[in-house]
């Protein structure tokens, strides 16, 4: 604690009690106790603040990485397609698209959810 041994401590303590006295060296060494909780807890909570403010930091920095590698989506917009949605569902269709001839159309009006059929009453 701080480089000083049991010796210096001990010379310390008798320099108090004749400079102090004994009656008020126990007030003395109490008003030290809490001022030293108190300072440890201050700085628990200035490390903490500052861990927190670290933490905040670096996943902020890994949220801009993976949207600029694409790996993840701003909130609100939409996923594209996997490549394997676009690739023809039949072997005899790829064999088709791969001879030139014209790839069946595509059905527009088919939503991505599903719409309640009305019920008769």
């Amino acid at each position: 604690m701080f480089g000083i041994g049991f010796p210096e401590l001990l010379l310390i303590a008798v320099i108090a009690l004749v400079v102090i006295g004994p009656s008020r060296l126990p007030d003395l060494a109490r008003a030290l106790g809490r001022g030293f909780a108190e300072f440890r807890r201050a700085t628990d909570e200035l490390k903490q603040s500052f861990e927190e403010e670290a933490r905040v930091a670096r996943a902020k920095e890994l949220r801009q990485k993976l949207l600029a590698e694409g790996k993840i989506l701003p909130p609100g917009a939409l996923a594209p397609y996997p490549p394997e949605a676009n690739a023809p569902a039949e072997p005899e269709l790829a064999s088709q698209a791969s001879d030139g001839a014209e790839p069946a159309p595509e059905n527009p009006t088919v939503s991505a959810s599903p719409q309640p059929e009305p019920r008769d009453g």
